[in-house]
């Protein structure tokens, strides 16, 4: 009795398992694969039928019944064969789509960065000039013989535009750091961390080994606007007090270490929000590295970078003859 509900029990689950295998005809490149399947777990449905009949005493087996386990063996073997071909299709797919992925992100990022090279440009070729032709203006008016009011009203006009002129410098750097493009990345470091620190009551602590080593401009841009990005963050969320900045060069690697002493925040929930974390980390994965971040309430975060500043070439495509 027991066998009978177990043969009927397999010819049910493979009755669904071609149900499934039908379904999947139109789904995908290798149709071949689940017709063989079809074929296969119908064979297997006659073959439990044929036995339950045969334990019934309804049915005596026949010479075909022989040849029946070898035509479902070929069957399934074949289809697992194209199964293995269509997992390695799509296999194929998905780092393709990976590295169209990378291609896009990669290019909108030189898009933004040219962009914001040309605004810094325009800014300091042409409104730079004018505000300084209109300081020289003042400086002349100052030197005739003027009232102490008039005096007063050039006085501060002259302070306006000196403030005027540099903010445009501050915003004209901040679009495109001129230190970082001339020096490299570790004195564009420096130079935005003595700009931060006396703007702001927080210590901050930067160790390097990098001197005067250049990488390509996609590695020094990207990893100094999250080094910004990262330290602004701790300035306007964190309420720290002592930012800690590591930055490594170990042969072809570079390793960031990040550190603050701020509230904490919970990783995964701020992912989404507004303090750019899920931006860092694309902007990382176009580069290949890694970011990993960790806080918890009250404990500060921590941020770690690998980037790999050499990475292995795509192996090159076959030829076709």
């Amino acid at each position: 009795m027991l066998i009978k509900v177990l043969l009927i029990l397999a010819i049910l689950i493979q009755t669904v398992a071609t149900v499934y295998a039908l379904r999947l005809v139109r789904t995908t490149k290798y149709n071949s694969v689940w017709i063989l399947f079809i074929v296969g777990f119908s064979l297997l449905s006659v073959e439990r039928l044929v036995q339950l009949l045969v334990i019934g005493g309804q049915f005596e087996p026949r010479g075909w019944y022989a040849y029946l386990g070898s035509v479902i063996s070929v069957c399934l073997s074949i289809g697992v064969m194209y199964a293995h071909k269509l997992f390695k299709y799509i296999d194929r797919l998905n780092r393709q789509r990976q590295l169209l992925n990378k291609r896009i992100l990669t290019a909108v990022l030189r898009t933004e960065e040219k962009s914001r090279s040309r605004f810094s440009k325009e800014l300091h070729d042409g409104l730079g000039p004018l505000l300084s032709s209109a300081r020289m203006s003042l400086s002349a008016l100052e030197r005739d013989e003027c009232r102490p009011e008039q005096r007063e009203i050039i006085g501060n006009t002259t302070y306006v535009i000196d403030e005027a002129i540099r903010s445009l410098r501050e915003i004209s750097n901040n679009l495109s750091p001129h230190v970082l493009n001339d020096f490299g990345l570790a004195r564009g470091v420096q130079n935005f961390i003595d700009k931060t620190a006396a703007m702001h009551d927080v210590k901050i602590r930067f160790t390097t080994n990098l001197r005067t080593e250049r990488y390509d401009t996609d590695v020094e841009v990207i990893l100094y606007r999250v080094i910004c990005e990262l330290i602004n963050n701790s300035l306007k969320h964190s309420g720290c007090t002592n930012i800690g900045l590591s930055l490594v060069r170990n042969r072809r690697v570079l390793t960031l270490d990040y550190t603050d002493n701020g509230r904490g925040f919970n990783p995964e929930a701020m992912m989404d929000c507004g303090m750019g974390l899920s931006n860092m980390a694309s902007r990382i994965n176009s580069l290949g590295g890694t970011l990993e971040i960790a806080s918890s309430k009250g404990k500060g975060m921590r941020a770690a970078i690998r980037i790999d500043t050499q990475p292995e070439p795509a192996a090159p495509k076959k030829r076709r003859r």
